[in-house]
């Protein structure tokens, strides 16, 4: 009997949760070509229990690998396109009256879900957005004063354009920094388009995974036992002190107005200690710093508009910040 499929969310062995995890690149890789370090970030926030900003150009099947690796986890998703008449009610849900029985009665909104697609969250108003924020900082949605807690585990993969700005209302930094990660999705390589087209014209159908052949390798039960062990990932005063220092470099930097809050060094530290264990080890070393550094710091920090104009971008402040600060030993 093959542990990936039939038994999929029914271990509870660290080993074999680590194991379900990274079969999960071959298995989205079926339907989605050559984004190995998107997966892996959407793996990170799943165990850090955060959420995702996915910043691509449209078509670049930003949609394909949610939709990818909800199949592959077993997991329930929805989405949401984001839309400038979209009712805060229409993420979250409402009170509908009942003529049967004279009441209300709460009828979920597509949030109480595992994975939460929400397709162009920039394209909505702000009161539309921050209907997200309690969903997504206490895992609850308060309708009518009642508090209705959310599937466990829940991750929003929100997804933006980078090049068309009219009619979008950009992300406050309040709601910015309650995605653990912001990934961008570039474009594929020539070979990787080759592969993608060549699919294709096989007769790969995006909207049917099944055909694909994209099948569940993990569950609930694995990312339970993959976060109690990370939980357990050695972290030494000396990589705490890396962190601070850091996020603190980056909070004294001319090209910046805005620099890395407390929030985004927890946030660093967690992403680390995930990333630590995915690799095969119980301790944090400076390398799984650096490796999560980028997308965890770079929606966190602002840009002082004299720096942008000379082409400063915050990837590169945050590179400049890794290469200065003293690495421990």
């Amino acid at each position: 009997m093959d542990p990936t499929t039939d038994n999929a969310g029914q271990t509870g062995d660290p080993g074999t949760a680590r194991a379900s995890l990274e079969a999960l690149r071959a298995e989205i890789a079926k339907a989605v070509v050559g984004q190995d370090p998107a997966v892996t970030g959407l793996v990170v926030a799943l165990l850090c229990r955060g959420h995702v900003l996915l910043e691509g150009v449209p078509g670049v099947a930003k949609t394909l690998l949610v939709r990818a690796l909800a199949s592959a986890l077993e997991l329930d998703t929805k989405r949401v396109q984001f839309t400038p008449d979209l009712m805060p009610s229409d993420v979250t849900g409402s009170l509908v009256y009942d003529t049967r029985t004279a009441e209300f009665s709460f009828q979920p909104g597509p949030v109480f879900t595992n994975l939460l697609l929400a397709d162009e969250i920039n394209r909505t108003p702000p009161k539309t957005q921050s209907s997200l924020l309690e969903a997504m900082e206490e895992r609850q949605v308060t309708v009518d004063g009642t508090p209705r807690p959310l599937p466990d585990p829940f991750l929003v993969a929100a997804t933006q354009n980078p090049v068309e700005y009219e009619g979008t209302y950009p992300l406050p930094e309040a709601q910015l920094d309650r995605f653990l990660l912001k990934l961008t999705i570039p474009l594929p390589s020539r070979q990787d388009e080759i592969d993608v087209l060549t699919r294709h014209a096989e007769g790969f159908n995006p909207r049917d995974l099944k055909a694909a052949g994209v099948r569940p390798v993990a569950g609930p039960a694995d990312l339970e036992a993959a976060r109690a062990a990370v939980a357990k990932t050695t972290i030494s005063p000396e990589i705490t002190a890396y962190v601070v220092d850091i996020c603190r470099a980056t909070r004294e930097s001319p090209s910046l107005t805005l620099g890395v809050s407390p929030r985004g060094a927890t946030a660093l530290l967690a992403t680390a200690r995930a990333w630590a264990w995915l690799t095969g080890r119980d301790y944090v070393i400076p390398d799984d710093v650096k490796a999560l550094a980028l997308p965890t710091l770079r929606h966190r920090v602002q840009l002082r508009p004299e720096a942008e104009m000379e082409g400063v971008t915050a990837d590169s402040v945050i590179n400049a910040i890794l290469a200065h600060v003293p690495v421990p030993r």
